[in-house]
């Protein structure tokens, strides 16, 4: 895709280059054209500039024969004519209107009409050829107006045709199509004696120049537009708009008459992609869509045996966990199981009493063994412990045992010391406490007294009458050191008249603190 994407960047780029070097010739060769006709025109002023230079008056005959003889051409397509402005002073206005009454020209009073602050009167006098459109200017003072004025003024300085800035001739009527004007001064005598006759001129339509110089050049699609001096609204003197505007621009500069001109080229491509850009583009995408296709399935056959190399390496360090944990629980459970023989021994006085004291205790660890092993050694329920050791001491009576309590969870090491501690104390009660007698009752009750820590209470009531024993028994020393060393907490055993209580703290601990692997139907396998 990015080959596709930069090939098409280049093919668009070379596109764009191409359009503009199209654009620049275009531009070239209409403001050449322009430029032709300017120059043709100016030099038809300066040869009529020359004659009428050497005359004493220019009257009608001879300036219409100079305009027969000249036989303009095509080079002269764009302009209304050429006309003839005497320079005048106020007070020679009357001598003026005399003059050309002579030659059968009635002038009509020249507009806009003179002020006392006027020096200087240029009216339009003749105007070829002579048409009902061109007799509209006939009389008009073009000195009058500052775009004209200017013009003149510098038309005489340089003694040079020059053309007027953006107007709107006389013939077209107000807010009609722009032109502008050539002046040539017409000078009589030389040096310090050289006097202003007036200006030879020749009026052009903005729109008829630009058209006839299309006339010899092709501009093909694009857009041409003429400006005088500046490309703003109010200063555009002539167009011929593209047949799409795409808002890309090239401008040329032109000289018309010593007048500078810009020339606006438009491009008249649009904005969508070359035949040839969407042809790459499309055998681009196609080739791209492919190859990210295989790409997509390589890198899912490649994420599928990560996958099952991943689960592979956690199954060997699952079942290797699994023996460290097997050998760690074994050595705990032996050695409790060492313990607790021990302490049997040390207290049994006999071997049946050994046996049975020994079978008991092992009984008691293998229920909570086996509560644990249901929940694959995870946390388990107080109350599923306190189940397991006091049911087989109910006898049928509801009334017996009562439980109570909160549902929450320990650790598995501190589930096989509070089993065994329960079932010292159940034993405890079923030989000398409240069990061993009708009506005996034994209360369990848990709860939580902090974030971490639980609160196990024992009591016993209606049994026999409790005395403090003269000697520690097994029982004592197993919940007294051995359970109270596993909890992390002391062991508040009392032998009250009316019954034995026992007060056990059991830590809530976090599961991070003992799980060693993660629960199977936790463990991730691959798809």
């Amino acid at each position: 895709m990015a080959i596709a994407i930069l090939s098409v960047f280049v093919i668009e780029r070379a596109e764009s280059q191409r359009e503009l070097s199209s654009m620049r010739e275009t531009g070239q060769a209409v403001a050449s054209a322009l430029e032709r006709r300017a120059a043709s025109s100016s030099s038809y002023l300066r040869a009529g500039a020359a004659l009428l230079s050497t005359t004493d008056r220019v009257d009608p005959g001879l300036f219409g024969s100079f305009v027969d003889e000249l036989r303009l051409d095509s080079d002269f397509r764009g302009s209304d004519g050429i006309g003839w402005a005497r320079a005048i002073t106020p007070d020679e206005l009357p001598s003026y209107r005399a003059e050309m009454a002579s030659f059968g020209v009635a002038l009509e009073a020249i507009r806009p009409r003179p002020d006392a602050a006027t020096r200087r009167i240029v009216p339009v006098t003749y105007l070829q050829p002579a048409t009902q459109r061109n007799l509209r200017a006939i009389g008009y003072n073009m000195y009058s107006e500052p775009t004209r004025r200017a013009a003149m003024d510098e038309s005489m300085r340089t003694v040079s045709p020059t053309a007027t800035g953006r107007i709107v001739l006389l013939q077209e009527g107000e807010g009609k199509a722009p032109g502008f004007l050539i002046y040539m001064p017409v000078f009589q005598g030389a040096g310090m004696e050289r006097r202003l006759r007036g200006f030879i001129y020749s009026p052009f339509n903005a729109q008829q120049f630009l058209d006839s110089a299309l006339e010899l050049e092709t501009r093909g699609r694009m857009g041409v537009k003429l400006y005088d001096g500046a490309v703003l609204p109010d200063r555009l003197l002539a167009e011929l708009p593209s047949e799409f505007s795409s808002g890309r621009t090239l401008i040329e500069d032109v000289t018309v008459a010593n007048r500078p001109m810009l020339l606006v080229v438009e491009s008249a491509k649009n904005a969508s992609l070359s035949l040839i850009s969407m042809l790459t583009l499309l055998f681009g995408l196609a080739v791209g869509s492919l190859l990210m296709l295989v790409a997509r399935l390589m890198t899912q056959q490649a994420l599928e045996d990560r996958a099952a190399l991943d689960w592979l390496e956690e199954q060997h360090s699952i079942r290797n966990t699994l023996t460290r944990e097997l050998n760690h629980r074994v050595k705990n459970t032996l050695a409790n199981v060492l313990s607790i023989a021990a302490l049997t021994r040390r207290r049994a006085t006999n071997v049946d009493e050994y046996a049975e004291g020994l079978e008991g205790r092992i009984r008691a660890l293998s229920a909570t063994h086996d509560l644990l092993t249901q929940s694959e050694w995870g946390t388990t329920r107080v109350r599923q412990i306190v189940d397991a050791e006091l049911l087989p001491y109910q006898h049928g009576s509801s009334d017996a045992i009562v439980c109570s309590g909160p549902n929450v969870a320990v650790a598995p090491n501190d589930a096989l010391s509070l089993g065994l501690a329960l079932h010292e104390l159940a034993t405890n009660a079923v030989k000398y406490g409240a069990l061993s007698q009708a009506g005996g009752q034994v209360q369990v009750h848990w709860k939580k007294v902090g974030d971490d820590l639980i609160e196990l209470l024992w009591q016993e009531s209606g049994g026999p009458e409790v005395s403090q024993p003269s000697s520690r028994g097994f029982g004592t020393d197993l919940l007294e050191k051995i359970v109270a060393h596993e909890l992390k907490h002391p062991v508040e055993l009392v032998f009250a008249p009316q019954g034995v209580s026992c007060k056990l703290l059991i830590p809530l601990r976090r599961r991070s603190a003992f799980a060693i692997r993660a629960r199977p139907e936790q463990a991730s396998r691959p798809g």
